[in-house]
């Protein structure tokens, strides 16, 4: 399914999972994580669409064609801008308790002002004070979402926020947020790595425990395997190695690092 006159990227990768993809860079060039991938999971019963993305253009009628007359019911990953902006078109939103109170207010993106693209006069009707979530409902760790044939568990995966989840099914997929992906990433303050490393040590576990998982990341490639979350926490393991080669960013309060897989974002604050 792709719409022309959408700038939506929908694809149909199985019959209950669907990833609408939309363009982070289109918004602003700083942005290099594209596509931003959110999922539309479909049970016999009832639909879970995991994040809402930054908005471009409305969401909701792409997702009510893809359900027909199904109950849906809306989860944000973490309360990072691009995951969140779309919450206001859904009657109510699903997220970690540790990151409710990000989406309980309108949410300030006017650091995109200075955005060359057009493609930010959504966010400028608003003021660029995105309306927030109608109605928030609180998620906690080991709650699941019962989609009919299709079981959904939240794993509390702190690190790249303090309220950040992923997903895991019956069906062996593993839904990482911005926990894991190849890209550039945004990570906390170096003291709170540990944070980082005990959630991707968990991740790993769950999958060493079953050969098939299948990963599907909120940006770049996807899906993806295993190797990613090893990969991801050796590079973050050795960026002590790498700390005097590290740069102020101009755009982002943070410090970057690189390696041979990634780059790395480590926040001032």
């Amino acid at each position: 399914m792709n719409d022309v006159k959408s700038r939506y990227n929908v694809i149909k990768y199985k019959d209950y999972l669907y990833i609408i993809q939309e363009s982070i860079t289109d918004i602003h060039p700083v942005y290099k994580n594209s596509p931003l991938n959110l999922y539309l999971l479909l049970g016999s019963q009832k639909a879970l669409l995991i994040d809402t993305g930054c908005r471009i253009e409305p969401l909701k009628s792409i997702v009510d064609k893809l359900i027909g007359e199904k109950e849906l019911m809306v989860l944000n990953t973490h309360a990072h801008w691009d995951h969140v902006l779309g919450n206001m078109d859904f009657k109510e939103v699903f997220i970690h308790a540790n990151d409710s109170h990000v989406i309980s207010k309108p949410y300030n993106v006017s650091f995109l002002k200075d955005s060359p693209y057009d493609t930010i006069k959504t966010h400028e009707k608003f003021n660029f004070l995105i309306p927030p979530a109608k109605k928030i409902r609180i998620l906690q760790d080991g709650d699941t979402f019962n989609l009919g044939d299709l079981i959904v568990r939240v794993i509390h995966a702190p690190g790249h926020s303090p309220g950040s989840i992923c997903l895991y099914t019956n069906k062996n997929e593993l839904f990482t947020g911005d926990v894991a992906y190849y890209g550039e990433h945004f990570l906390p303050k170096r003291e709170d790595f540990p944070i980082v490393l005990n959630t991707l040590e968990k991740l790993i576990k769950i999958c060493t425990a079953n050969e098939k998982f299948s990963l599907f990341p909120s940006h770049t490639k996807t899906p993806c395997d295993r190797e990613l979350l090893m990969a991801l926490k050796e590079g973050i393991e050795k960026i002590d190695n790498l700390w005097d080669a590290r740069k102020r960013h101009a755009f982002f309060p943070a410090y970057e690092i690189k390696d041979d897989k990634f780059t790395y974002y480590i926040s001032l604050f």
